[in-house]
C-alpha cells in the first residue's frame, strides 16, 4: 500500500490554475524529486501535501486513510525558512518540538539528537543570527524531523545555498532517505539524479512525467557525444559540418562546442577523433554517452 496517494487533486485562484488534477502515489521508503520549471506548480503542491492550503479539489490518502488529519506525521520545510533570530539552534528547535505536542523534557533530548544528526550540536547555543545559510537550512531540516515524520517535504531545500551549502544539505538528505521518506522539489537536476529513486515532471499544473528514474532514463535515453574545442575558425566550421553528417540525428552547435544525438556512438566516436587527429583540430574535451536527466527534462517540458 503507498504511503501518499493524491487522486486528481486541483487548485484555482480565480482565473488561475496552478495544480490541474495530478495524481500520483508515492510509497514507504523512496526519494522522490519533484522536477519542473517555475510556475510548474511544485510549490503549490507540496502547500496542499502539507495541508498549509486547501485544495479545491481531489484527495489526498495518507498511509491508506483518505481525508484525515495527517500533519502530525509530515515534516515540512518552505523555500525560505523564517526564524527568531534571538533564539539560539537550541531553543528554536525546542520551541518546534512543543509545538508538535511534545513535551519540554522529552523535546530538549530529542532536539539535542537532531542537532546532533544534522551536524549543528556544536552551534546549538549559538544565536541563530549568526548562523549561515548552510547552517539555516539544516536548522530547518531539524525542525522538520523533531517529530520523527514518516514523510519529509521539502521545498527547493539547496536553491539559495553556495556550493559548500549545497553539499552539506545533499549529504545529510541522503543519510535522512534511510529512514524517512522524502519528497522534494528542486532546481537542480543532479541533485535529482544523485540521490532519487523516483521523479515526478510538472508542467503548467500538469504531471508530464511520472516514475522511476532508472524506467525514465531508458525510456528517453539517447546516445550523445559533446566535444569542446578551441575557439579557433577551422574547429568551428569542422564542428558545423558534423553537425549535418547522417549519423547525428539531432545536434546543438555553439562557439567551440557541439553536443551530437546520433545513431551509433562506438562508430561515430572512432570517425571522430581519427578526424580531430588528421585534421589537427585542437579537442579540449570528449565525452560520449548518454543522455542526462537535463536532456529528459528539456524534452517533456518542451522547451
Amino acid at each position: 500500500m503507498p504511503l501518499l496517494t493524491v487522486a486528481n487533486l486541483r487548485k484555482v485562484y480565480g482565473g488561475h490554475t496552478p495544480v490541474d488534477g495530478i495524481s500520483f502515489d508515492i510509497e514507504a521508503g523512496k526519494c522522490v524529486a519533484l522536477l519542473g520549471p517555475n510556475g510548474a506548480g511544485k510549490t503549490t503542491t507540496l502547500r496542499m501535501l502539507a495541508g498549509l492550503l486547501k485544495p479545491t479539489s481531489g484527495e489526498i490518502s495518507f498511509d491508506g486513510s483518505p481525508g484525515g488529519d495527517y500533519r502530525k506525521r509530515i515534516g515540512y520545510l518552505p523555500q525560505s525558512p523564517a526564524f527568531y533570530n534571538w533564539m539560539s539552534g537550541q531553543e528554536y528547535v525546542v520551541f518546534a518540538a512543543k509545538l508538535c505536542g511534545i513535551a519540554s523534557k522529552e523535546a530538549a533530548g530529542l532536539a539535542a539528537d537532531v542537532l546532533e544528526q544534522v551536524g549543528l550540536r556544536d552551534a546549538a547555543r549559538r544565536k541563530i543570527a549568526g548562523y549561515s545559510g548552510g547552517m539555516k537550512q539544516r536548522l530547518g531540516l531539524a525542525q522538520a524531523l523533531i517529530h520523527r515524520p514518516r514523510l519529509l517535504l521539502l521545498d527547493e531545500p539547496v536553491s539559495a545555498l553556495d556550493p559548500i551549502g549545497r553539499r552539506e544539505v545533499m549529504e545529510l538528505l541522503r543519510g535522512i532517505r534511510e529512514e524517512t521518506t522524502v519528497i522534494f522539489s528542486t532546481h537542480v537536476l543532479h541533485d535529482a539524479e544523485e540521490i532519487c529513486d523516483d521523479i515526478i515532471l510538472m508542467n503548467h499544473g500538469l504531471i508530464a512525467e511520472h516514475g522511476a528514474l532508472s524506467r525514465l532514463r531508458s525510456q528517453y535515453s539517447i546516445p550523445v557525444i559533446r566535444l569542446t574545442t578551441e575557439r579557433e575558425e577551422k574547429a568551428q566550421r569542422w564542428l558545423e559540418d558534423l553537425a549535418h553528417r547522417s549519423f547525428v540525428e539531432q545536434s546543438a552547435v555553439s562557439p567551440g562546442s557541439a553536443t551530437l544525438n546520433v545513431k551509433n556512438v562506438e562508430l561515430v566516436r572512432q570517425i571522430i577523433l581519427q578526424e580531430a587527429g588528421s585534421l589537427d583540430i585542437p579537442l579540449l574535451q570528449f565525452e560520449a554517452g548518454s543522455s542526462t536527466l537535463e536532456d529528459l527534462f528539456m524534452k517533456v517540458v518542451g522547451a
